[in-house]
């Protein structure tokens, strides 16, 4: 690497500093956050040997952006530095502990010049797939300011109705489900549920996406409805349901995005020629499958082996040694998006594989507790993924948790 290039980043403007193979600085300027300061780069990176068969390698501190989004669409290979990392080789270079961004961008610049092995180059994904991980990563954004929503929606009304939540709370989605929120919108309060009549029940129901047993289940809510329950004043009583509007509102909001986007994710992710071979996989449908291939990419040279995606997921434990002490701990640095999706991926495919079933089964007997099991079954399956992708293959359950050979069997007896 004879030049290399560092970006400290800003929400207006950016320093870019470029220095050679020795460390010497070779250019600096500062940039604006506009396509004229990108071409002024551009012109920069070009005067000090950047072409397009040896690019200019481009460490900064963000994976996310315009101006990484353009250095990628051009080629170029660019580093995502964390910034904590980048703050611990700044005493490298200035024991003073003094700070400015032009010595930011030479710093960055420095990383790559002597520890660019030890960084992850932003994987070089298709359009495709850079699109599956927006929609599937701003669902799930959706989905946790849903249940936000929801828990501050459901904290209110305790407050103040705590027979709403008696009569609503025997469905799994509480207040998310559709027919408490048409419920809650017609009658935000104690005073004007009472009055709802089984015929205004009924219609609800209707509203609400019911079709089977409305007159059973407009009696139950008639009568949960009207049990004896503790009361606030009149007057803070109405002022509290107005309350409970606005946030029903915004729960609204957050349910409609949820399931827009989710809908939006899943047609792209279809479209995406990977989709066949995650959605093979046990516990893996088209919306979480679009989770997985958002944080993993399709960029196959990203992980090496198995071992680089299982360490990127969290699933494979890390170990700390000194002497003679040894710990084997879960690891906490990790994509913790994929992580997340993780478990549930791997509570589902309990249910619908013999094989992970067993392998679950076995980690209990061994002595490790649910969660730890789940994320060794988790591992287990990601590297069956890498696999399936590497070879372009779908999964098979017989080679994935092949039968134990009669030795085994004799062994286990």
């Amino acid at each position: 690497m004879k030049v290399s290039c560092g970006i400290d980043w800003a929400s207006d403007h950016h320093d870019a500093a470029i220095v050679d193979n020795t460390g010497s600085l070779l250019a600096k300027a500062r940039i604006d956050d506009t396509a004229e300061g990108l071409a002024e780069l551009l012109q920069l990176l070009a005067e000090h040997g950047d072409t397009a068969e040896a690019p200019v390698p481009v460490a900064i501190e963000t994976s996310r952006g315009l101006l990484v989004a353009c250095l990628r669409a051009a080629g170029r290979p660019v580093y995502a530095i964390n910034p904590m990392a980048a703050a611990r080789y700044r005493d490298r270079h200035a024991v003073s502990r003094k700070k400015s961004d032009h010595l930011d961008a030479m710093v960055l610049a420095n990383i790559l010049r002597t520890d660019a092995a030890a960084h992850r180059q932003l994987p070089a994904d298709t359009e495709l797939a850079q699109a599956v991980a927006v929609l599937a990563r701003a669902q799930q954004n959706a989905v946790w300011d849903r249940t936000q929503a929801a828990n501050k929606l459901t904290s209110h009304l305790r407050e103040y109705f705590p027979g709403f939540l008696a009569a609503v709370g025997v469905r799994r989605e509480g207040v998310c489900h559709p027919i408490a929120r048409t419920l809650l919108a017609a009658a935000p309060t104690p005073v004007q549920a009472a009055r709802l009549t089984r015929a205004q029940l009924r219609s609800l129901l209707k509203k609400a996406g019911r079709k089977n047993t409305l007159d059973a289940e407009a009696d139950r809510l008639h009568a949960a409805l009207r049990l004896p329950q503790m009361r606030q004043l009149p007057l803070v009583e109405q002022a509290m349901g107005r309350q409970t509007l606005a946030l029903l509102r915004q729960m609204e909001a957050a349910c409609t995005s949820a399931d827009d986007l989710a809908e939006a994710a899943v047609e792209s992710f279809e479209k995406h020629p990977d989709a066949e071979i995650i959605t093979s996989f046990p516990g893996l449908g088209t919306l979480s499958g679009a989770r997985v291939l958002a944080e993993i990419g399709d960029d196959r040279s990203r992980f090496a082996d198995a071992k680089g995606l299982k360490a990127y997921a969290g699933s494979a434990p890390i170990t700390r040694a000194s002497g003679k002490n040894m710990a084997v701990l879960a690891r906490r640095v990790k994509n913790q998006r994929l992580a997340g999706v993780g478990y549930m991926w791997a509570f589902a495919a309990m249910s619908h594989s013999d094989g992970a079933r067993a392998h679950y089964d076995r980690r209990r007997e061994a002595g490790d507790r649910h969660t730890a099991a789940q994320r060794n079954l988790f591992n287990r399956m990601l590297g069956c993924l890498h696999h399936c992708l590497t070879r372009r293959v779908c999964y098979s359950e017989t080679v994935a948790f092949p039968a134990p050979s009669d030795a085994q069997l004799t062994e286990a007896a």
